[in-house]
């Protein structure tokens, strides 16, 4: 996207997380006058209904009136659009995906599943790219899976299901990654000698795969292995049990559990790391995987998802199956003390 003198208004119901520092880092690259129009990052279901209402209100009070609005996928694009009374053309309407409820894996406890609710945050998602100028999505990955599957998800309505429809967003759908500010790994190598540091740096969610993680290092420690514990992430009222449960059973390794509120504090931890395994059953692109890889830390990711793509061609840090199995090798050969740090340069801001 050249911004060059192009004003721009980006419209994020959810400030938080992965959508702040998206919205952020625009802000601070685009040349021309930037504006945000944001809610707090919470209840976004909540979001994904009301928000256009609200943020509607608040373009309408404004007297800004952007070349490009650009909004993220927790917006209702269509329903907003249509409240803000905006005439075709007069401004370049991009949508950025950073997920979507199509074929984001929902949690079993869930509610909205049983009662078929769970359908209205993908029919969102997709009047939203209708609505749209643009589509951006983070990975490849990304972009396939939803277009993949929205003609299964169309077909389930009963008539009018506008299958062509799939075929114009394919037409303006772009691979955008995110930009991150990176700080590359230090010119430090590690001896082969020290008790190794396992990195966990995702949300405390089932999605990420707590389970299998804990469940996989409580199994080395029975097995006799030496190793550090860092638990980082954002971390919930209703945050998995699991959590918990590992605090107590590998306490005897853990060196820091709990958000880090200084990101000075979190790129040190990330450069003291050694190893990062991940277990994670959805991901879309995974920032916290490009940070800890840019920072030197040995990847261990599933072979699925958006993990390819992170490591091209790095397949030598993929596993099938279990965790388990790949880190006990890893811990046994050491091979994160001869890792070769993994240039992510092409994520970085220019």
């Amino acid at each position: 996207m050249n911004s060059s003198d192009l004003t721009l208004l980006i419209v994020e119901p959810f400030m938080r997380g992965s959508h702040a520092l998206w919205a952020e880092g625009m802000v601070n690259r685009w040349q021309g006058k930037a504006v945000i129009h944001s809610l707090p990052g919470r209840h976004w279901k909540w979001r994904m209904y009301g928000a256009a209402i609200t943020l509607a209100e608040r373009y309408k009070k404004d007297e800004f009136r952007p070349d490009v609005i650009l909004c993220s996928d927790m917006l209702d694009l269509a329903t907003y659009l249509g409240l803000i009374g905006r005439e075709k053309g007069e401004s370049r309407i991009i949508l950025y995906m950073h997920e979507n409820q199509l074929t984001y894996p929902w949690s079993a406890a869930d509610r909205d599943l049983d009662s078929g609710r769970n359908r209205h945050y993908a029919f969102t998602n997709y009047t939203s790219c209708l609505a749209a100028d643009e589509v951006h999505f983070n990975s490849r990955y990304h972009m396939i899976s939803f277009l993949n599957a929205l003609p299964e998800f169309l077909n389930a309505f009963p008539d009018h299901q506008e299958l062509k429809n799939v075929d114009r967003i394919a037409r303006k759908s772009i691979i955008s990654p995110i930009l991150l500010n990176l700080h590359g790994p230090l010119s430090i190598s590690k001896a082969r000698d020290r008790t190794p540091l396992i990195l966990w740096n995702h949300r405390w969610e089932y999605d990420k795969g707590p389970d299998e993680f804990f469940e996989a290092l409580i199994a080395l420690k029975h097995a006799g292995f030496n190793f550090r514990l860092a638990v980082t992430g954002e971390s919930y009222q209703k945050s998995p049990p699991c959590f918990d449960i590992a605090k107590d059973a590998l306490m005897d390794h853990i060196i820091h559990w709990g958000y880090m509120g200084s990101r000075e504090a979190y790129i040190a931890l990330l450069r003291e790391a050694d190893i990062l395994p991940v277990t994670s059953i959805q991901d879309f692109f995974g920032i916290s995987i490009v940070e800890a890889i840019d920072a030197g830390v040995y990847p261990m990711l599933p072979d699925r998802l958006s993990y390819p793509e992170l490591l091209e061609g790095n397949d030598g840090h993929l596993y099938q199956g279990r965790m388990l199995t790949a880190l006990r090798a890893c811990m046994e050969s050491k091979a994160w003390a001869d890792f070769k740090p993994i240039d992510m340069k092409r994520f970085a801001v220019a």
